[in-house]
């Protein structure tokens, strides 16, 4: 499996099983792909971008995971509030990876805008995460 794939396993599991988020977005409200018709509120793994981040002695790679909040409601105090409880779920979380291993996970920016295609408001938040192989 790759660094990206455990590294995306790991961040869907860590926020399927918080609670505080499920109770924000529900049960099936954490996914890895913008729904056709999306249920609202939701939480999406928008994306991973990986670059190598290897040293002269360590194999590694650096990403940068995108997560999405979008909410329906009006204005921005909920999807505020979903954006603080991802943030909390994943921001320095202690993961484990199949096949490597997490060296660090912080989150970098959140944006918060209204969807101007839809009547959805969204938060993408960006998280820096370095990953290396198992020995």
């Amino acid at each position: 499996m790759s660094a990206a794939s455990a590294l995306q396993k790991a961040i869907f599991a860590r926020l399927s099983g918080d609670t505080a988020l499920t109770a924000l977005v529900g049960a099936n409200g954490i996914t890895d792909r913008r729904l056709a018709e999306p249920a609202s509120p939701l939480v999406v793994i928008a994306g991973i971008d990986s670059a190598d981040h290897s040293t002269a002695s360590e194999t590694g790679e650096e990403h940068t995971v995108t997560l999405e909040a979008w909410s329906e409601a009006a204005g921005h105090r909920q999807v505020q509030a979903i954006a603080a409880a991802v943030r909390a779920a994943v921001d320095d979380a202690a993961l484990t990876l199949t096949g490597h291993h997490l060296v660090l996970l912080f989150h970098r920016d959140t944006r918060l805008r209204r969807d101007g295609k839809s009547r959805f408001h969204r938060a993408e938040m960006r998280f820096r995460a370095v990953t290396e192989p198992d020995a």
